[in-house]
């Protein structure tokens, strides 16, 4: 992370508290918003009424959805950090961010049913945060996915560049009691497969994994920071699919998805460009053409079965250089290229999935507030009348 996005993180906290508080509220340090006051940003643009509803709160740091074969949703989450730490000694710190502190576990997955009541599957994952200095940012399991009836997660706040000696970043497979056994070691896979772009200011050796998805019994995943879609086997094999960094630079890839194609959105770098971020589509031949630009902070994608394409931004604005509470976005663009803002005000939204219904799900709340305060947010788009 460079210095100008340390200047994006320290400003975090207070961009929260002006943008969800009560103008009375934002000067008591003891005041909060509750989960309603975060969801009743969210305003919905389709020109039909759209139901909205918070489908799940008391979340740390939501991240990845999906929904498994019993119907039930499934969230990575962030956890809550910890207080371990590492130093140079043991391992390559993170630039600028650092030092990062965490914990062996914390790192959770939960499963909520239909009436929004949450269990926890897992919480054995690692869990770190960036620096007080910096926002104190929380990384923990990244994403989450099904092959077959069998649950995997991806981590991002492991290793010990995080402050979790012992740990790696990798991709795991969950047992129904919660037991976790690791199949890939995504840390030594970066750390022997440099991509060739790398940005030594903003460089993490562990890696940040941000997005997975399951394909023909096989993992696919996408990693910002050095910038790269790899395919994790089930047996632990690992292989690059594209370097993104060798033709597009640094541009912090985050956002994946498969239809037909895979395609990749960026987030980009900080501070914030209104408009200079990208979907990509990745060819059969292994390249990366433009799908859609003018595009802010991209953090998700989904498809529709009118093949319509589905882009969360996570802040957007021209005005808003750091991440901004309020002003993310849902943008949808037909095949023809027309796009409509379809949802706005969402507060720093990290990802989102189709239900089972067609019903629109969102991680909101995703980072920078505290743990807990992470929820999920379920717009009816009308499935049978609007045709999802």
């Amino acid at each position: 992370m460079t210095p100008r996005m340390q200047l994006a993180a320290s400003a975090l906290a207070l961009a929260v508290s002006l943008a969800l508080l009560p103008k009375a509220a934002v000067a008591s340090s003891a005041a909060s918003p509750s989960p309603q006051d975060i969801a009743s940003m969210a305003q919905t643009h389709t020109g039909y009424p759209v139901k909205v509803s918070i489908y799940a709160s008391g979340l740390n740091n939501p991240r990845g959805l999906t929904f498994g074969p019993d119907g039930y949703l499934y969230v990575a989450e962030g956890g809550k950090g910890g207080t371990h730490q590492t130093t140079p000694m043991q391992c390559t710190q993170v630039p600028d961010v650092g030092p990062y502190s965490g914990s062996p576990t914390g790192g959770r997955i939960s499963r909520v049913d239909r009436h929004g009541h949450r269990f926890t599957v897992t919480d054995r994952f690692p869990s770190s945060q960036t620096s007080a200095a910096t926002g104190s940012l929380i990384s923990g399991v990244a994403d989450v996915a099904f092959i077959g009836r069998t649950l995997y997660a991806i981590t991002a706040g492991a290793g010990c560049s995080h402050g979790v000696a012992g740990t790696f970043n990798g991709v795991a497979r969950v047992e129904a009691d919660g037991s976790i056994h690791w199949i890939a070691n995504l840390s030594r896979y970066q750390m022997h497969h440099p991509v060739q772009n790398p940005n030594p200011g903003d460089f993490e050796p562990d890696g940040t994994w941000y997005s997975m998805v399951a394909l023909r019994g096989e993992l696919f995943a996408l990693e910002p920071n050095h910038g790269e879609l790899v395919r994790v086997r089930t047996d632990g094999a690992i292989q690059r699919i594209v370097d993104v960094s060798a033709s597009q630079g640094h541009i912090v890839p985050t956002a994946l998805a498969y239809h037909g194609h895979f395609f990749i959105g960026n987030l980009n770098t900080f501070p914030i460009v209104a408009g200079s971020s990208k979907v990509l589509e990745l060819t059969r031949n292994g390249q990366l053409w433009p799908a859609a630009d003018r595009l802010t902070t991209v953090v998700g994608l989904a498809f529709d079965c009118r093949s319509r394409m589905y882009v969360l931004e996570n802040t957007t604005g021209k005005n808003n250089p750091v991440p901004t509470p309020g002003t993310g976005k849902v943008v949808r663009i037909d095949p023809s290229g027309a796009r409509t803002a379809i949802i706005t005000g969402l507060t720093l939204p990290t990802a989102m999935t189709f239900g089972p219904d067609g019903a629109l799900f969102v991680s909101n709340a995703g980072f920078g507030l505290p743990p807990g305060m992470g929820q999920v947010l379920r717009f009816d788009l009308d499935v049978g009348q609007h045709g999802h």
